[in-house]
């Protein structure tokens, strides 16, 4: 999945104006008493095989028209702009908050979705969301650390924090998502601090930190930093789990490692934008993509942590065992969760902006 989580802002003033305005112009499709006959998603690229949505359509036999955004603020503008031309989107955990806030989803009628008792307890009715009133999780991931053995200029071994990554040994030599939550998240880990601290000293002591760090940076790369591992150019990734894991698949000779610190979780899930014209068929969709097999096959494709139960029973050993995808079970108390901070994040966008701006 290529994806680039980076600012995100949380002043769409405008932008609900333009939404009210859009979704004023539009009539719901449930009201006339027929069900369209077409699923509007937008979501994430390469998160769902397109082999899962020719089944839904064979299945149910509707037309799935997918489209595909590679950032929460992409997201988030355009669901604010006229969220009901789609029918169903993809939130992550810590954005929900403020998209409840704003009115910009709907409730779940979580009676269409009987799959959803397929999902493990320990990924619902979670803070950000209590009831799952409002989203249902897919799957999520753990930003991961991945090095090549061969390449990386210095033992493995010595590689147990966060804090290594600063190793003169690893100049040029990291990929790094571009993603201001997770990255600056890992500085303030390393300081000792909440990966979700609001403190304002300690975000500039972690933007001069992040600043110390940028001669080891080879790339900031959300879209896909397996690449950079796959061809030799980076010897170490600070990337999302599955990216490592896919890494692996094409033969790249890398290895996790857990920092002492503990590592960074998010999870995403499905959402309905406010206003959407088929709400009853996005809940079928949710439903299909809760089923075991079909969510086991979309793990095959896309090895990311997935929450159903069910579906781990028939999803291959390798990727279950793969730490890279799914943390050791003595870590799973460690694991730290993206939270909302509210008007925080103008201190995580400034902090951001200028330490990448002395590159």
């Amino acid at each position: 999945m290529k994806r680039n989580r980076g600012s995100i802002i949380l002043s769409f003033a405008f932008l609900l104006l333009v939404g009210a305005f859009l979704s004023g112009c539009g009539s719901s499709s449930s009201s006339s008493g027929k069900e369209s006959k077409e699923l509007n998603i937008f979501n994430w690229t390469e998160y769902i095989p397109e082999v899962t949505i020719k089944k839904f359509e064979e299945e149910y036999g509707v037309k799935v028209n997918y489209s595909m955004f590679s950032s929460n603020e992409e997201m988030l503008a355009k669901i604010a702009a006229g969220g009901g031309v789609y029918d169903l989107t993809m939130a992550s955990d810590y954005i929900i908050p403020s998209m409840v806030e704003r009115d910009m989803i709907e409730p779940m009628n979580l009676e269409h979705i009987p799959n959803f008792k397929n999902l493990i307890e320990d990924y619902v009715d979670k803070d950000f969301d209590p009831g799952n009133k409002y989203s249902v999780p897919f799957m999520g991931n753990t930003l991961s650390l991945g090095v090549n053995p061969d390449t990386l200029g210095v033992d493995p071994s010595k590689i147990k924090s966060y804090q290594d990554l600063w190793r003169p040994e690893l100049k040029n030599k990291l990929v790094v998502l571009d993603d201001q939550r997770m990255i600056l998240g890992m500085v303030l880990k390393s300081l000792g601090y909440s990966a979700n601290d609001t403190d304002p000293k300690h975000l500039e002591e972690a933007k001069e930190k992040l600043v110390e760090l940028l001669p080891n940076i080879k790339a900031f790369d959300s879209d896909s930093p397996k690449q950079m591992m796959v061809n030799g150019e980076a010897a170490a990734g600070l990337v999302w789990g599955p990216e490592i894991a896919l890494a692996q698949r094409e033969g790249a000779h890398f290895e996790t490692i857990i920092p002492k610190e503990g590592l960074l979780i998010t999870m995403d899930n499905w959402v309905i934008p406010k206003d959407a014209k088929n709400k009853e068929l996005a809940e079928k969709f949710i439903n299909f993509i809760l089923d075991p097999e079909i969510s086991a096959e979309i793990s095959e494709h896309q090895p990311y942590i997935n929450p159903n139960k069910e579906a781990r029973k028939l999803i291959d050993e390798e990727i279950l065992n793969n730490i890279a995808i799914y943390p050791p079970e003595d870590e799973i108390g460690r694991l730290e969760y993206i939270e909302d901070i509210g008007e925080a994040i103008k201190l995580y966008d400034r902090a951001w902006s200028e330490a990448k701006g002395t590159q």
